[in-house]
């Protein structure tokens, strides 16, 4: 009988007491609330909006195409995002994810196309967990966003740094991915989304996101150790809230909250899915993959 290979720590107690100078580390960005981005993601989302004119109010979520990163080509990284350590904490593990998040929406104050806006972000904590295959660290980030009425919306922003793949993963017995939970059936509202490269290409592009697992395929596969190019949790997030929006039209989504469960592939057509109370205050919101493997979940609050 063969002892399983077990993963190696990379976080030892000198690292992550440094990790946690960053909590209560605070950034303020400003930015105009412009038309420009709210047609590409229409176009992007295949809607058929209205176009965007001053005072248009920004959809739940699409503020995510603002107060952008801008780091000059010489600060990236290897795995195309800024070199840690500015804002965030220089967390030495290689692979970082969109874990989730839980926003609110001021009903009376929403960002509109013409506002001069300014995001407040706070690291709120930095905490550290052994999994399966390795570290796992969660920073956890709170923002506020105001324009000149005051505050329009808050964010609680999930952000997970794994270790990197132990290769080969047949000789550790453990695979890199989560343990997959199948996703719950026959949902009132279900839309296909197929992910292919032009679409996750867009979607970076509009968020001017350079991490490459989301385009470079051999970087995905060959240094990530993933088996194809991921689909950005936040856009999967933002179709969830769409297929609201599509079912339930003018109504004011005050709340979403969302966790990443699984990674999604652009390798196959992925299925979202939507179930509204009896009431139709809530709607329960999940994502699967083609194989029926819950990917994300997520909730949403109507006023």
């Amino acid at each position: 009988m063969t002892t399983m290979n077990l993963p190696m720590r990379t976080l030892d107690a000198a690292t992550l007491a440094n990790l946690q100078r960053w909590v209560g580390k605070t950034e303020t960005l400003s930015d105009d609330i412009t038309a420009a981005p709210l047609r590409a993601l229409s176009a992007t989302l295949d809607r058929d909006d209205a176009l965007p004119m001053p005072g248009t109010a920004v959809p739940p979520l699409w503020h995510w195409l603002y107060f952008l990163p801008q780091h000059r080509q010489s600060e990236l990284g290897p795995d195309g995002h800024a070199k840690r350590g500015g804002f965030l904490p220089p967390v030495p593990l290689p692979r970082r994810m969109w874990a989730g998040g839980r926003l609110q929406w001021l009903p009376d104050n929403p960002l509109r196309v013409g506002d001069a806006a300014q995001r407040i972000s706070r690291i709120e904590s930095v905490r550290h967990k052994a999994g399966r295959t390795g570290d796992l660290l969660f920073v956890l980030v709170q923002h506020e966003v105001h324009n000149a009425n005051g505050l329009a919306l808050t964010e609680e922003h999930d952000i997970v740094y794994r270790a990197a793949p132990q290769a080969p993963t047949l000789s550790t017995g453990v695979s890199s991915l989560p343990l997959p939970v199948p996703a719950e059936t026959g949902a009132a509202w279900q839309r296909e989304i197929v992910p292919d490269d032009v679409l996750l290409f867009r979607y970076s592009a509009l968020t001017f996101n350079g991490h490459r697992i989301h385009y470079d395929r051999r970087y995905v596969t060959e240094v990530e150790g993933y088996p194809g190019l991921i689909v950005h949790g936040p856009l999967i997030a933002t179709l969830l809230v769409d297929l609201v929006r599509r079912h339930v039209p003018g109504a004011f989504i005050k709340s979403f909250s969302f966790k990443a469960v699984r990674p999604t592939f652009d390798l196959h057509p992925f299925r979202l899915n939507g179930q509204p109370s009896a009431d139709g205050k809530t709607v329960r919101l999940w994502a699967e993959d083609h194989e029926g493997w819950l990917t994300m979940q997520g909730s949403a609050e109507l006023a």
